[in-house]
């Protein structure tokens, strides 16, 4: 019996399906969204097979795909969380007991989620993707390890996450972004919209009106424009919607030309350049041509969100290598300011709500003239809660600058900056709006 062929297609989409071994510090992430965001941290230990189906499809810059996960492993402190046991068993993970082993509380699961995943590495099962689920940047070594023998590599993070950490993955799950698929279900713009036609309907002729006598209509010119359903315009906004941030105007035009490498040679499909081409093919996408020229997601981003769109003044070295390696926003002293105070003002008056919170503090921060995005709003409130602080009615925004400088400074230090006393002098007073001076 003769074996239907397989053509190039079904090879591509076969490709695009990824056996993927998923491990999860349960402990990390509790943790983590129970500072960010109490309702996420439940759904998420509740309810994993959720969240799990959530990320069983996904899109990244080279089109869709979708996930096998041949491995579910749960590592958790059965001294602390072993009520949660039972919904990971229902969702069909493999639920692996890590008490702790220390006077200082801390559990084995580090060292039991490297060795199963360095047993996945040598296993006959070859695993097209590992998935970690851990802010810790302990397990650096380990994403290292899997990239060196040509694996995917994906991170989902409910804190903060060393720039190293984040750097060696293919994909990254931020803490926000986690929390929203734990609670909500996850839905991606369509890629291609196709608008139906209205029908044309042709009204018969009357006695009073005789029938028009036919005349050959001349034909209409031919315009030619580029398919709707172009592998280049499919690429952009696919690179666009999963970026977690604006991505550089270069990189978009970049990714464009591999995709379809005539399109320079037909001068961007007869637009006459890649900005033109963009408007025009992808109209959908937010774009600053102002150097170095930014593309983002309308959705998520705004101008405001571009790198030193709130900078009112010429930031320092010291300034610029914090925000390099922590990506801490580059924002200027006086709109830290705005910020922090904008925010203390905020808590003071209504209940802090991860969401409806940061909104609010954007929406007054960009009236009184900062131009401050909602991504950096998130990024500063995620700061200060896992620096310790409770956002109650009863914070100033001295505490608030308090606990968000801490929370650079240790950014800093994670990321083995070397400070001197007057570095680390000079952030605080940076981040913290000069709120902490005097």
């Amino acid at each position: 019996m003769t074996s239907p062929s397989v053509t190039s297609a079904d090879r591509a989409d076969a490709a695009r399906r990824f056996r993927t071994a998923l491990f999860v510090d349960f402990d990390n992430v509790y943790i983590g969204l129970q500072r960010l965001d109490p309702v996420a941290a439940e759904a998420f230990a509740t309810n994993p097979a959720h969240w799990l189906s959530e990320l069983e499809s996904g899109t990244d810059s080279e089109g869709d795909f979708s996930r096998r996960f041949l491995i579910r492993a749960c590592y958790l402190n059965p001294s602390r969380f072993s009520q949660f046991r039972p919904n990971f068993t229902r969702a069909g993970f493999q639920v692996v007991d890590c008490p702790s082993l220390t006077q200082q509380g801390k559990s084995s699961a580090d060292i039991n989620l490297v060795l199963d995943a360095v047993d996945a590495l040598a296993a006959p099962t070859h695993y097209e993707e590992f998935v970690i689920v851990s802010a810790d940047a302990d397990f650096t070594p380990l994403a290292l390890r899997c990239r060196a023998a040509a694996r995917r590599v994906t991170i989902m993070t409910a804190s903060p996450a060393a720039s190293a950490y984040r750097a060696v993955a293919d994909s990254v799950i931020t803490a926000d972004e986690l929390a929203d698929l734990v609670t909500h279900t996850a839905s991606t713009l369509p890629v291609e919209t196709v608008v139906a036609e209205p029908p044309v309907v042709v009204e018969p002729p009357t006695a009073a009106t005789p029938p028009a006598r036919t005349k050959k209509a001349a034909p209409e010119p031919v315009v030619a424009a580029p398919p709707a359903s172009s592998a280049a315009r499919k690429a952009v906004l696919q690179r666009v919607q999963t970026a977690d941030r604006p991505v550089p105007l270069g990189t978009m035009a970049q990714l464009a030309q591999k995709t379809e490498p005539a399109l320079p040679e037909t001068r961007w499909a007869g637009a006459g350049g890649f900005l033109p081409w963009l408007a025009k093919v992808v109209p959908e996408v937010g774009v600053s041509s102002r150097p170095p020229g930014y593309v983002w997601d309308p959705t998520r981003f705004g101008e405001a969100d571009l790198p030193g769109a709130a900078t009112d003044t010429a930031p320092s070295a010291l300034q610029n290598q914090v925000v390099a390696v922590t990506d801490t926003p580059g924002l200027s002293q006086s709109t830290y300011r705005v910020l922090l105070t904008t925010l203390a003002a905020d808590l003071a008056g209504q209940p802090f709500d991860r969401a409806e919170t940061s909104r609010r503090v954007r929406d007054a921060c960009q009236k009184a003239g900062a131009k401050i995005g909602l991504s950096t709003v998130n990024f500063v409130i995620g700061g200060i809660i896992f620096a310790g602080l409770r956002l109650t009615s009863s914070v100033t925004s001295r505490d608030l600058a308090t606990a968000w400088a801490d929370n650079v400074v240790g950014l800093c230090r994670g990321a083995r900056m070397q400070m001197s006393t007057g570095d680390v002098a000079a952030i605080r007073s940076w981040v913290g709006g000069g709120l902490l001076e005097g």
